[in-house]
């Protein structure tokens, strides 16, 4: 038999949407802002730094990053990532969401600094300190995932939760945005101050001196919007679930939500202190009563998020090879440094701005209406639908006349991720789990998600070299191709479609019932009886 919900969680459950919600929104999405202008800006600067560090008297192209140097480069914050939200998710549950919030946000703000002066003028040690203060910068990124997953969950309505965390999330987008345009402005106002003759006319001259700067500029700039948010995280109060469900004080979480929702909370200490003596309420991780419960669970959102992320993260950290292949960006050879830079940038801004960020916009419309099921599953499928329609016909693609073609098939693979899997993967972790392992869970799902990321990071930069060697990257073995390459994305995208059936629908239920924390000890959980009998609309 179900239990009767604290008065104070009801409350929460079933608010209108205030202002708090939007400050929530705001507070939370800017720390994905950061995220995201972090993760994806040095994709921005990596061929830069190639000119700059790895410059070869008399070759005939301008100087890359050597494979493994381009591969730490592009890695080592998403393994910082992955760390972070395992440690930050599980302390997240042990001290409380709030305490742990500011820790994260500390982190990046200072390592965002430190990334752009990393230490002297050679390339071993500005590449050295590049890395190891992006790693630490990926470690402070990760804890905000589970974290503001958590926090927003917690403090939403069950009617309009998954639009509130898919605003929260959709943040990422105008990161990504905002990296691209940051860029296109640094870049065009030091090409305009220091002029520069293309590679081919003169290899030396065509990397400026000043172009040292632009990278380091760039990198940094993602310091400013998380340190602008940093006292306003500090004011918010603990979520109410985690003070009464975790730390079991329903006087303070009663307290703190009075103040936030401005109406009279009873506390119910002692309704508190009965429910807590369930045995069902006290299982562990590793019990067999939640491998019972949420195992199921656990997979379906470990499992597609780490599909989802070896397709995702493939595409956005190298988009500008692939646009560079269908020649919607110059041969590297006709551009000085800081033209490349500017080029690359305004490539990616425009997809961005034509298909990254009206995807999550379109999910935080219609997620509540259609259900993170649909989406994921309707994400997957056209996102496999147009990496073939990509990839089978490549050749066609390439030719001059069909390149305007590809870049909007492109951008399709781009819309279908983020209005699908790339936002429902995060959000639905931070709702079916119970409040005591919440943001361990979500740590755990989106660490899942960053493992796949790093495959798709790492494995691309040698998947995607030419079969002929001679058409290869310096430094590079023959890969499979692009054409391959997107195939082997397709069949991936695929799997995370199957896989979709594992997670469960949450739409327009409480957290309590979700995660099972309402019910008694014999009783199936919500999830459970659902599961047999969801279905998804046509």
């Amino acid at each position: 038999m179900a239990r009767d919900q604290l008065q104070v969680l009801n409350a929460l459950d079933v608010a209108k949407t205030q202002l708090y919600h939007f400050t929530a929104i705001v507070i939370a999405g800017m720390g994905f802002f950061t995220d995201a202008y972090d993760l994806f800006c040095v994709s921005l600067v990596t061929k830069l730094l190639g000119r700059i560090y790895y410059h070869v008297d008399g070759h005939a192209k301008p100087g890359t990053l050597p494979p493994n140097v381009a591969a730490a480069v592009n890695g080592v914050a998403l393994c910082g990532t992955l760390a972070g939200q395992l440690f930050f998710g599980w302390l997240g549950d042990k001290m409380g969401r709030k305490r742990v919030y500011g820790m994260t946000l500390m982190i990046m703000v200072i390592c965002s600094i430190g990334s752009g002066l990393s230490f002297g003028k050679e390339a071993n040690g500005v590449i050295a300190s590049l890395c190891f203060f992006r790693f630490w910068l990926g470690f402070g990124i990760g804890g905000d995932y589970p974290l503001s997953a958590t926090i927003m969950s917690e403090y939403a309505n069950k009617k309009t939760r998954g639009a509130f965390i898919a605003a929260v999330f959709a943040m990422q987008g105008f990161g990504i945005l905002g990296g691209g345009m940051v860029a296109i402005i640094v870049s065009a106002a030091f090409n305009a101050a220091f002029k520069a003759p293309t590679y081919e006319v003169n290899a030396l001259d065509s990397t400026v001196p000043q172009a040292d700067y632009v990278w380091r500029i760039i990198v940094m700039f993602g310091a400013i919007p998380a340190a602008m948010t940093y006292y306003w995280r500090m004011k918010m109060p603990e979520t109410a679930r985690y003070t009464a469900l975790v730390a079991k004080n329903a006087k303070q979480a009663a307290a703190d939500m009075s103040k936030v929702l401005q109406v009279e909370i009873t506390a119910e200490q002692e309704k508190l202190e009965q429910m807590t003596q369930e045995r069902n309420s006290q299982f562990g991780l590793f019990s067999k009563a939640f491998l019972r419960r949420h195992g199921l669970h656990l997979l379906g959102t470990t499992s597609t998020w780490f599909l989802l992320d070896i397709a995702f993260y493939s595409q956005n950290l190298f988009q500008k090879d692939i646009f560079s292949a269908v020649g919607w960006i110059p041969p590297a050879k006709t551009m000085n440094a800081i033209e490349e830079v500017y080029k690359i940038a305004r490539a990616q801004t425009l997809i961005a701005l034509c298909s990254t960020v009206p995807g999550y916009w379109f999910t935080v419309a219609l997620i509540d209406h259609i259900g993170r099921f649909v989406i994921q599953l309707m994400g997957f499928f056209f996102m496999t639908v147009f990496m073939f329609a990509l990839a089978i016909p490549y050749h066609h693609w390439t030719l001059k006349e069909n390149r305007i073609g590809f870049v909007v098939m492109y951008a399709l693979t781009f819309f279908f991720a983020n209005f699908g899997p790339n936002s429902t993967t995060f959000i639905v972790p931070a709702e079916i789990f119970p409040a005591r392992l919440r943001s361990t869970c979500h740590g755990i799902s989106a660490a899942a998600g960053k493992a796949g990321a790093i495959i798709g990071a790492f494995g691309f930069l040698y998947a995607a070299q030419s079969q002929d060697k001679s058409k290869t990257d310096e430094g590079y073995p023959p890969g499979i191709g692009i054409k391959n390459s997107l195939i082997l994305l397709g069949v991936i995208n695929f799997l995370g479609m199957l896989f979709t059936f594992l997670v469960p629908e949450s739409k327009g239920r409480s957290l309590e019932e979700m995660s099972g924390e309402n019910e008694e000890e014999n009783e199936p959980t919500e999830l459970q009886t659902s599961r047999s009998t969801r279905t998804a609309p046509i």
